[in-house]
């Protein structure tokens, strides 16, 4: 894995824009878009607005969700209100390029499988994503690939459903899917995450990060981390 360490979280999130940035260029003069597929998180959401500031071909970019808490549209909780107001408004990007988790769905399972439709529709079968950014939870987790959550076990599946982690259900992508991307990005910063860092970079199974394919892995951290 190409590691980075920088000075700070601002530092972290304008060099993950410069990144995402250089990402998208090359993919749309490759394949003719960018898919991106995006984590919650304070340092994510900087990182959107500081390449709301880059030269990006926004009207070939597909942002997608890493994973969405089972909340009604609008709250607080949901990463899509936070992804929306970082770049919707600040981007010539459109709703439509936008691509919602459809947690509001009464059976969620169904509604996991139509995510799934939706990134076969642009990433093709099996799906292939340019870039997924995901970020480091103190106990190990990434996207909402959470310890001893049955989700961590699905490999026929490139979305589904978790149990309740931090008083929510939720929907993410599964291992399928995130290893099968052109590019991870990871962020990782505060001094809570250096424990887990360490057993990330050794690629260390027992946790759920640990399982991320590193080959085309790149990680920006600060100095506290």
């Amino acid at each position: 894995m190409q590691t980075e360490i920088l000075t700070d979280d601002d530092a972290v999130a304008r060099a993950a824009a410069r990144w995402i940035a250089q990402q998208a260029q090359t993919a749309v003069a490759a394949r003719g878009q960018f898919l991106l597929a995006v984590s919650g998180g304070k340092t994510p959401w900087v990182m959107l607005r500081y390449l709301a500031d880059e030269v990006v071909p926004w009207s070939q970019v597909h942002i997608f969700q890493i994973d969405e808490r089972v909340a009604p549209t609008g709250h607080a909780d949901r990463n899509l209100t936070h992804l929306q107001a970082s770049l919707l408004g600040h981007t010539p990007l459109t709703a439509g390029q936008i691509h919602a988790m459809p947690v509001e769905h009464a059976d969620l399972a169904a509604a996991a499988d139509e995510y799934a439709a939706t990134l076969q529709q642009f990433a093709g079968t099996p799906s292939v994503l340019d870039v997924v950014h995901l970020g480091l939870g103190a106990d190990g987790h990434t996207a909402s690939l959470v310890p001893g959550d049955a989700v961590l076990d699905v490999l026929d599946r490139d979305v589904a459903i978790t149990g309740e982690y931090q008083g929510r259900l939720r929907m993410t992508l599964t291992y399928p899917l995130l290893n099968r991307a052109r590019h991870v990005l990871w962020l990782a910063t505060g001094v809570s995450k250096r424990a887990m860092l360490t057993r990330l970079l050794s690629a260390d199974p027992t946790i759920p990060a640990g399982r991320i394919a590193q080959q085309q892995a790149v990680l920006l951290t600060d100095q506290r981390c």
